[in-house]
C-alpha cells in the first residue's frame, strides 16, 4: 500500500487556508538515496554528526562521533528537485513566466521539510512556511505546497497531486516570481516533499 498526502496554505498580509488531503494511487516510483550528511549539515549543522578530529596523542583513539537518534533525522535531504521544472513547465503550459529558485527559500523549504520527516504526517502538519517566507521579503505573497509519498521521492507523483487539487495548482499558478523545493526522507522511506512559494 502507498500511503500519500498533501497539504497547501497561502499567505499575504491577513489571510491562510489550507486544504484537505487527496487520495492516493497505487503506483509507485522510488528513488533510494544514500545516507548523506553533508547537504543536511550545510543547512542543519545541528543535525549533522559532528566529525571526528584527529587526536595528537597517536596511542589513543579519537572520540566516536555520538550516534544520531534513527528516529529524529531524515535519512537524505534532496535540496532543488525535479519539481521545479515541473512547477515551471505547468506554469509554461499556462503562459505564465517560470520561477527562480531562491536560497532563502530554499533553507525554509528544507527546515520544513525536515521537520514533517520527523514528527510524520500527524495534524496539524502545516509548517508555517508562508509567514517565513514572507521574511525573505521576496514579495508581499507567499505559498507553500506540501505531501508526501511513502514509495520515496516521486516528483512527478506529487505534482500530478498538486495539480489536480484547487489550492496545490493555485500556488503552482500564482503570482510569484521564486520557488525552492527540498525533499526529506525519513528513516522509514517516507519523503516529505516543502514547495515554498515569494
Amino acid at each position: 500500500m502507498v500511503v500519500l498526502a498533501v497539504g497547501a496554505a497561502t499567505v499575504s498580509a491577513i489571510h491562510a487556508r489550507a486544504n484537505t488531503p487527496l487520495k492516493a494511487s497505487n503506483t509507485v516510483e522510488a528513488v533510494v538515496l544514500s545516507d548523506g550528511g553533508s547537504p543536511l549539515s550545510l543547512l542543519h549543522p545541528r543535525l549533522a554528526s559532528p566529525i571526528p578530529t584527529a587526536s595528537k596523542a597517536k596511542t589513543q583513539p579519537p572520540p566516536a562521533a555520538p550516534a544520531r537518534p534513527r528516529s529524529s533525522t531524515p535519512s537524505s535531504i534532496v535540496i532543488g528537485s525535479y519539481q521545479q521544472q515541473l512547477i515551471n513547465q505547468d506554469r509554461a503550459a499556462a503562459g505564465l513566466r517560470p520561477l527562480s529558485w531562491s536560497s532563502c527559500l530554499a533553507s525554509v523549504a528544507a527546515a520544513n521539510a525536515v521537520r514533517l520527516s520527523r514528527q510524520g504526517w500527524t495534524p496539524p502538519y502545516h509548517t508555517n512556511g508562508p509567514n517565513l517566507d514572507l521574511n525573505c521579503r521576496l514579495g508581499n505573497q507567499a505559498g507553500e505546497n506540501v505531501g508526501y509519498w511513502s514509495g520515496g521521492i516521486n516528483d512527478r507523483q506529487l505534482n500530478s497531486m498538486f495539480m489536480a487539487s484547487p489550492e496545490h495548482h493555485a500556488n503552482i499558478m500564482g503570482p510569484y516570481r521564486y520557488v525552492a523545493t527540498v525533499w526529506a526522507v525519513a528513516p522509514n522511506g517516507y519523503a516529505y516533499v516543502a514547495v515554498e512559494f515569494a
